[in-house]
């Protein structure tokens, strides 16, 4: 029988991830690996790990390898970390793996863009069990479900990695892929400092996500957490507000699904005016501030 396994890494991918399950058709449990479960998600079944925190991606593939059997698909919503354990889970599995999935036609036919979002290629897979990762910006919100408690597991992992440390600057600010505002700054930020200040401090204004361009994160003036773009966060806001940020490829991919784009950028010329709704020639320094007593007014 199909059926799929969500391996949600918080609450908020179990939420993103019922519109997937709704896509495929299939019946479906949830993973959760940190947290409690939001309620209604429509699941059959709720396995919850009682992980306080996230071990390394080698331990989070072993232990779900231990709990595919009985499923004929594994997914989890696209990111940095999930891209990381899901591939080492193929791997332990010998499966076949799609990324980035953007629309099923079928239990074994996707759709997920290719040459950083400029063509969508269809993807026929042969193989049991599917491993996935998919833009949930992509499936629409199914109708609640009936609440399902959560069964508790002992769910042990083995790593070859040893855990240094651990470094967070994230708050309370609503996730980026759930975020209906997001400010986002790029290496013009200058700092760390900066960054909080002015986009910090601008998001918590409008109650919004903040987010961060590659070069922002790269310099460590933004988290990685905050990293917007292919290679980071694939986000589909009500309004994204893009200051300091020339638009690479990879960065306009990420974020092309908004509702409405206002760039702010001392260059005429840059790249992401090609793709904003609205765009606005001035120095974010001073934009930023204007726009935000207005928005007390």
């Amino acid at each position: 029988m199909s059926r799929l396994l969500l391996v949600a890494f918080d609450p908020t991918d179990a939420l993103g991830g019922a519109g997937f399950a709704g896509a495929l058709g299939l019946p479906f449990d949830v993973l959760l690996l940190t947290g409690q479960a939001a309620p209604g998600i429509g699941a059959e079944k709720v396995l919850a790990t009682g992980w306080t925190e996230l071990p390394p991606s080698d331990a989070i593939a072993s232990a779900v390898a231990g709990l595919a059997g009985g499923y004929s698909h594994l997914a989890s919503v696209s990111a940095m970390r999930s891209k990381d354990a899901l591939a080492r889970l193929a791997g332990h599995l010998d499966a076949p793996m799609v990324t980035d999935v953007i629309a099923a036609e079928g239990p074994s036919q996707f759709k997920r863009p290719i040459v950083a979002g400029s063509l969508i290629e269809t993807v026929a897979v042969d193989g049991n069990p599917i491993v996935l990762t998919f833009r949930p910006s992509g499936f629409s919100k199914p109708a609640p479900g009936a609440e399902v408690a959560a069964d508790n597991l002992n769910l042990p992992g083995t790593s070859a990695v040893t855990r240094v440390s651990v470094s967070s600057r994230g708050g309370a600010r609503p996730d980026l892929t759930q975020a209906k505002v997001i400010i986002s700054g790029g290496r013009p930020l200058k700092d760390a400092d900066t960054f909080e200040r002015v986009i910090g401090g601008f998001a918590d204004a409008v109650g919004g996500a903040a987010g961060a361009t590659r070069a922002a994160v790269d310099s460590g003036i933004a988290p990685n957490e905050l990293q917007v773009g292919q290679t980071g966060k694939i986000v589909a806001p009500d309004l994204y507000i893009a200051a300091g940020v020339s638009g690479s490829t990879q960065h306009m991919a990420g974020i092309k699904d908004s509702k409405i784009i206002v760039a702010i950028n001392t260059d005429p010329d840059a790249p992401i005016f090609e793709i904003a709704d609205l765009g606005l020639v001035a120095d974010l320094y001073q934009a930023l501030p204007e726009l935000q007593e207005k928005l007390k007014k």
